[in-house]
């Protein structure tokens, strides 16, 4: 089944240059140049994953990923932010909003073409992984791509869940940002803006709720991130993040 892509871009030359290559690649693409035009096609039609620039005539990309992020219909929405601004805190604080990657202008076509693969990679369901990781009141659920607390879902996006499920999957093993980078199958953020920090931030906000359950991510300074067994898990004294 061909992939559907929502580009919201008001750089209109940009926008059919960037859709005539995804289309030669397989894929659909619709555009929008404002935020009102990209809400209106949400609205009216089913996308696989979103584009979003950050800077548009109507308003600021971030605010939207805020919207975006707060409806239970398009909260997991694959999600690649586009945008000419270059600070690692605009980068940061797209990621901290929900964003699964970033990408700044400008960009090789070939990148974001990986980018987009792999972040509907990461999207797809995997029928034959019915494994459920049980860690006291968390339970990871790997066919439905799902963590849960108390039986209640975690909001965790689909990079988060999967990072996740890297660690989780190796209990009271210390890996480095590059092992895990590695563990990802390629995924296409880079490690030295610190994404995978955020993510985690994100990840531990959602699965603990303490004093209630326990640390369960934990960070060993200079080396990585470590998920804890049952009996570490009481350890806080990881120095924190």
């Amino acid at each position: 089944m061909t992939s559907r892509l929502l580009l919201i871009d008001d750089d209109a030359r940009l926008t059919d240059m960037v859709g005539d290559y995804l289309r030669r690649n397989g894929f659909e693409v619709d555009s929008a140049g404002t935020l009102a035009q990209g809400r209106d096609r949400l609205r009216t039609a089913p996308y696989d994953a979103l584009l979003l620039d950050l800077m548009l005539p109507d308003g600021d990309g971030l605010d939207m990923t805020r919207e975006l992020r707060a409806n239970p219909r398009t909260r997991r929405l694959p999600l690649l932010m586009l945008t000419a601004r270059g600070e690692p805190t605009d980068r940061i604080v797209g990621l901290e909003l929900g964003a699964d990657d970033y990408l700044p202008k400008p960009f090789e076509p070939r990148e974001l073409l990986a980018r987009v693969k792999a972040l509907l990679r990461r999207a797809l369901p995997e029928p034959q992984a019915d494994d459920v990781l049980q860690f006291g009141r968390l339970e990871i659920d790997l066919g439905a791509r799902q963590a849960r607390l108390d039986g209640q879902p975690c909001d965790l996006t689909s990079h988060q869940f999967e990072l996740l499920t890297v660690l989780a999957q190796s209990p009271g093993r210390v890996m480095s940002r590059d092992q895990i980078m590695d563990a990802l199958k390629g995924h296409p953020l880079e490690a030295f803006d610190r994404s995978i920090d955020v993510h985690i931030s994100r990840i531990r906000a959602a699965i603990e709720d303490e004093p209630k359950s326990p640390r369960r991510v934990l960070t060993v300074r200079g080396a990585g991130y470590v998920f804890a067994r049952k009996q570490d898990s009481q350890d806080s004294s990881d120095g924190g993040f």
